[in-house]
């Protein structure tokens, strides 16, 4: 059995009890390894830490040239390991190997690489005063960061978390979802290795109440908290962080919307439609889960889509030819599996899909659910998805609309208007059209109503981790 520890202030340190938890292998559905819990004492310590490093440390202090390039080196070192941090994630929450190299590996190191660049070349702001005086802005870290991240892009969105604050010259504590523990600690050592300064990142692990998650996101030495993850945790953190006025951003849950108009390209919209539902089995907070087909393509689009869900391999996600692993957990693999016995029991029809051996489910296309049933309104986080026919593009877009979440929405059309007046009507943070999970991280990223509190990217992320002052002088 393998032993991830906490990493405090530049080393790997046990938690003073002694206590531990298992982290289990999904496709095996047994422990590989013991996890160090963390609780208050070692929130403490790792707050204590981040503190002192950005109370009396150099790494607030240094240019944003000498931060970016120490975060240039991490960003070399995690290409370097990209073998270790691929098989972490996978063996943690069951990511078929090949994604992890070649998607959620690379997207790391791009991050941080981005928010280096971006804190060096961003720009404040000069305003002009007629009264003999001079005004402008500059960007101040704020401190120290709780950073709280989820299981099913466990090294990707730690990064995103981690590198704007960091660039911007915060220190951090970092508390990785309890069922995937490793990569942030593969991260944390990568990071003392490459010189950022002891007690910059540390990584404390543990679960949410009562453990080392309420611990931290109560902690008055916390300045501000990001957060990923259920819409329900995120109200519970923003009433720990309503209590220290602590500032908060919230990437929360979603619902996609889908719309496939019958002038899309079908080839086009029933391979992006693939990926934006079945990738990482669903367990994606964009997942187009709600599919809406105008009724003059349904049946060719459902016939083609379906076919397609069924070409998807399953298997062990060690395997490099794995497209589809298990769910992450058992906890998860039976509320996804709550769903597909509503199905069963008459809430809707399966035209492919259903349970699989142990933690998998196969790829699952329901059509003829209500559109007022669990199945259709709320976030399943798994590899089902139900499709369900429109008329006109009005009705495609209260159809879209109709849910409390707004994360993102896709629309599938060649009709450049249509494109542009839909993106528009549409209630969501990002809206793909022709495509999905296509980024520019300068762009804004998060979501309205139940999907989240702020966004993320680019001067967004500069606003959250920074004080912006202004500065006010006589001529």
């Amino acid at each position: 059995m393998e032993l991830i520890t906490h990493h405090i202030d530049g080393e790997d340190v046990e938690s003073v009890s002694g206590a531990r938890f298992d982290s289990v292998d999904p496709f095996t559905q047994s422990a590989y390894a013991e996890v160090a819990l963390g609780g208050q004492g070692e929130v403490d310590r790792a707050v204590a830490a981040a503190r002192r490093a950005y109370d009396e440390g150099p790494w607030p202090r240094m240019g944003l040239a000498e931060r970016g390039a120490l975060l240039h080196r991490l960003a070399d070192l995690v290409v370097e390991h990209s073998d270790e941090l691929a098989l972490a994630d996978t063996v943690d929450m069951g990511k078929p190997i090949t994604d992890a190299r070649t998607k959620d590996v690379p997207r790391t190191a791009q991050n941080l690489r981005f928010f280096a660049d971006h804190a060096r070349l961003a720009t404040g702001e000069t305003y002009p005063m007629d009264t003999g005086h001079h005004a402008y802005s500059i960007f101040q870290p704020v401190g120290v960061v709780a950073a709280i991240s989820p299981w099913n892009f466990p090294l990707m969105l730690e990064s995103w978390k981690i590198a704007p604050a960091l660039a911007w010259g915060n220190t951090v504590v970092l508390k990785p979802a309890e069922d995937t523990p490793k990569s942030g600690l593969l991260l944390a050592r990568l990071a003392t290795e490459a010189g950022l300064p002891p007690g910059v990142l540390n990584v404390v692990h543990g679960f949410g109440p009562d453990s080392a998650g309420s611990a931290l996101t109560e902690h008055r030495g916390v300045d501000r908290i990001t957060f990923t993850g259920e819409s329900a945790t995120a109200r519970v953190i923003g009433q720990a962080a309503a209590a220290n006025l602590t500032p908060v951003s919230f990437e929360l849950g979603g619902k996609g919307a889908n719309l496939v108009f019958d002038d899309a390209e079908l080839d086009n919209a029933v391979s992006w439609s693939i990926k934006a539902i079945f990738s990482n089995a669903g367990q994606v907070c964009l997942a187009g889960s709600r599919l809406f087909v105008q009724r003059g393509v349904y049946d060719e689009f459902v016939a083609r889509f379906v076919a397609a869900a069924e070409a998807l391999r399953m298997g062990d996600p060690k395997d490099p030819a794995t497209e589809l692993g298990p769910l992450a957990s058992e906890e998860h693999w039976k509320k996804v599996s709550g769903y597909l016995d509503d199905v069963a029991a008459g809430t809707g029809r399966v035209l492919t899909g259903g349970p699989g051996d142990g933690w998998f489910v196969r790829p699952t296309v329901v059509v003829d659910a209500p559109l007022d049933s669990r199945v259709v309104c709320e976030e399943v986080f798994g590899p089902l998805v139900t499709i369900h026919p429109f008329d006109t593009e009005a009705d495609g877009v209260r159809l879209a609309n109709d849910s409390p979440y707004g994360l993102n929405a896709m629309v599938f059309t060649e009709n450049l208007s249509r494109a542009h007046r839909v993106s528009a009507a549409l209630q969501a943070g990002t809206v793909w059209v022709n495509c999905f999970f296509i980024r520019d991280l300068r762009a804004p990223f998060g979501g309205v109503g139940d999907s989240g509190v702020g966004r993320e990217g680019g001067t967004f992320s500069r606003e959250f981790f920074t004080e912006p002052k202004a500065v006010v002088m006589q001529l």
